[in-house]
């Protein structure tokens, strides 16, 4: 029978879990070692060792680890974005790399249509200006009735799908762009007629080489006045500075973000003085069945691989 030291581990990279009840009952039934990293320098560490190696969005797989990942059956990744994990790389040494998808898609759609009736309403320019004992002025007057609303989704997956719908299902008027996806459900366009021509811009896109700030400074230069947008994506999707400075100029009305380039936020980060700007801590994600339903999806994918099953949802 194997021993733990011939099998090796299963390793965890830093996250936020209340426990790792279904790792360490996943590593006892194929004799490993149960390693959950503090820190990336550990992360980095129990790479050589890893037979599945188990990444949240706080620990980052890169080339040179993959290339000491001799033992590794599979990289798994908590959820669907895998910007922290380079695809290129173990694609080249043959390591299959699994990510969540389905976890917590109503929970993070749901997010993004909260947020983006929130700024369409105006409500951060409402309760800014109750707490500066002020009272409503022009607020709202520049915002359309939801029957005239029109949102503009950018990306199609299943999340934008949802959110799509369920604008639609207000009565607003949806477009989407995606340029791979197929969809018939909702009217199509083009990514500048997305990006110039709604009220809420709501972005479902992955972080890659072409979506990397992809809302620029011209971008938001282009947008309508009075415009709005939301991002449950990824950070570097949005150029932070460049919206920074949109919103305090007045070039758009409001902005909603779940996700940053950096997280946690940094304390200087110009984000955080700017007006009519919902922030929330990348929680989209959350409700009360969707870490165990994230955890169980991830733990079934390292499951197959260490049984030398077929992995879904292959992204490499």
């Amino acid at each position: 029978m194997s021993t733990i030291a011939d099998r090796g581990t299963l390793l965890v990279a830093p996250h936020q879990f209340p426990h790792l009840e279904r790792e360490q009952k996943l590593a006892d039934q194929f004799g490993l070692k149960l390693v959950a990293a503090k820190d990336q320098q550990a992360f980095t560490d129990g790479m050589a060792d890893a037979e599945v190696v188990m990444v949240t969005p706080y620990g980052k797989v890169n080339e040179a680890e993959l290339a000491r990942m001799t033992r590794c059956k599979a990289v798994v990744r908590y959820g669907m974005g895998y910007d922290n994990i380079d695809v290129i790389a173990a694609t080249k040494v043959g390591v299959p790399v699994s990510i969540v998808p389905d976890a917590s898609s109503e929970e993070v759609a749901a997010h993004a249509l909260a947020m983006g009736i929130a700024l369409a309403r105006r409500l951060p320019q409402g309760q800014a200006s109750i707490k500066n004992n002020a009272w409503a002025g022009t607020i709202a007057y520049d915002t359309p009735k939801l029957a005239n609303l029109e949102v503009g989704i950018v990306g199609m997956g299943r999340i934008g799908r949802l959110t799509a719908g369920w604008w639609a299902a207000l009565g607003t008027k949806v477009k989407a762009y995606d340029p791979f996806a197929k969809f018939t459900d909702v009217p199509q366009a083009s990514l500048e007629e997305i990006l110039e021509k709604s009220d809420v811009v709501s972005l479902h896109l992955p972080l890659n080489a072409d979506t990397q700030d992809m809302i620029s400074t011209e971008v938001l230069k282009r947008m309508r006045p009075g415009s709005v947008i939301v991002n449950v994506s990824r950070g570097g999707l949005i150029d932070e500075p460049a919206l920074a400075d949109a919103l305090r100029s007045g070039q758009i009305a409001g902005a909603a973000l779940d996700v940053f380039a950096k997280e946690p936020l940094p304390t200087d980060s110009p984000l955080r003085n700017a007006p009519n700007l919902i922030l929330t801590p990348h929680i989209a994600w959350r409700s009360n069945t969707s870490l165990g339903a994230l955890q169980d999806g991830a733990v079934e994918r390292a499951r197959k691989a260490l049984a030398g099953e077929q992995l879904p949802d292959l992204v490499s």
